[in-house]
């Protein structure tokens, strides 16, 4: 169990934490929630022209561009959650909440997402990750901190509600993660941009020039379509809670990125919250998990190599190429290795206490 792992997650949290300070540069008097909805469509159209792209190029494998019939629900919860009720709790909440407080509390969303990955969805979690969420949320607190700024207004409770709804989308898409990552993140940044952008319109908003529309849709498809692809990835060889404690590092990264724009000393708070998120990091990457374990009978698609959970044959042509994509079977298999709560890792634990080295 490499950092390799990590990698999509925290490249998610690289393209995210830029998007910030780049929509504020591109499109500064843009309603909240219309600036939502057009880095939400940058994200959804983008993503289509690459998948249209790479269908002409021929290498969309057949059935990978299709969620089954029976996850449909998770992502139009996903969707739901994370699209709409997010960004508007949030747009709502900020009319009433300082700056200050709103970034202390949106430090919520890594939390509750745990929590509900750990206690709802029963993901698995030792005292080493504990530690490493705590560290990373601690440090994202203490960047946003803003002495004088800690009153908290009726608009706390809104915030801390967008937090629990992006919570939900984050553990809801875990659920349709084993689709093509692309894919989920064009249906989302679609449906929730339209969403979004036809409510802003509605509420009296006026589109900004073409430049800043134009800008604000490149900074979503980056920011946010690709940014969403790779965290898509992440809960495929994470899980929820894991993926969703390097994704909250974003914040680190957006204050790097805003220093480049705006030249200034970083004020000693920014050095310890950086140490407290690499100590988190390094704790999740130093995890190793591995006790026997017992595969139940399961059948899903996704991109995968026939390597020791993907031992079957095929029944339709196959040019040998590696990595493909079909419709496959696992059998009951038992064994032993290293291992994440990924898609092929969702087993339960005696006593919650699996034995664990490292």
């Amino acid at each position: 169990m490499s950092g390799r792992a990590a990698t999509p997650a925290l490249l998610a949290a690289v393209l995210f934490g830029a998007s910030t300070p780049l929509a504020k540069l591109l499109v500064a008097g843009t309603p909240p929630l219309l600036l939502a909805g057009l880095l939400y469509l940058g994200s959804g159209v983008g993503l289509a022209i690459l998948l249209g792209i790479r269908a002409v190029r021929g290498r969309t494998e057949e059935g990978a561009m299709r969620i089954p019939w029976q996850e449909v629900p998770w992502l139009a919860g996903a969707i739901l959650f994370g699209g709409v009720l997010g960004p508007a709790l949030l747009m709502l909440g900020l009319t009433q909440a300082s700056g200050a407080a709103a970034s202390l509390l949106l430090n919520l969303e890594g939390v509750l997402t745990a929590v509900l990955a750990w206690v709802v969805f029963k993901e698995n979690a030792d005292r080493q990750i504990v530690l490493g969420m705590v560290a990373i949320v601690a440090g994202g607190v203490l960047l946003s901190w803003e002495p004088g700024g800690r009153s908290l207004s009726a608009g706390a409770a809104l915030v801390a509600g967008a937090c629990l709804c992006w919570a939900i989308d984050n553990n809801l898409t875990r659920k349709v993660s084993t689709n093509d990552a692309m894919l989920v993140a064009c249906l989302k940044g679609t449906f929730a941009g339209a969403c979004n952008t036809g409510l802003a319109l509605a509420t009296g908003a006026r589109l900004p020039g073409s430049g800043a529309i134009g800008g604000s849709l490149l900074v979503g498809f980056f920011g946010y379509g690709l940014s969403l692809t790779l965290f898509v990835l992440g809960l495929r060889t994470l899980g929820t809670a894991r993926t969703g404690a390097y994704f909250s590092v974003a914040p680190l990264f957006g204050v790097v990125i805003s220093f480049a724009l705006w030249p200034q000393m970083p004020q000693p708070q920014f050095w310890a919250a950086a140490v407290l998120m690499a100590i988190g990091v390094w704790l999740h990457v130093r995890e190793r998990h591995e006790h026997e374990h017992t595969h139940e009978p399961l059948e899903h698609s996704h991109s995968h190599r026939h390597d020791e959970h993907h031992q079957h044959e095929h029944d339709l042509p196959w040019n040998g190429e590696e990595p493909h994509v079909h419709s496959h079977r696992h059998a009951v298999l038992t064994h032993k290795h290293p291992h994440y709560p990924d898609i092929h890792h969702r087993h339960g634990h005696r006593d919650g206490k699996p034995p664990v080295d490292g």
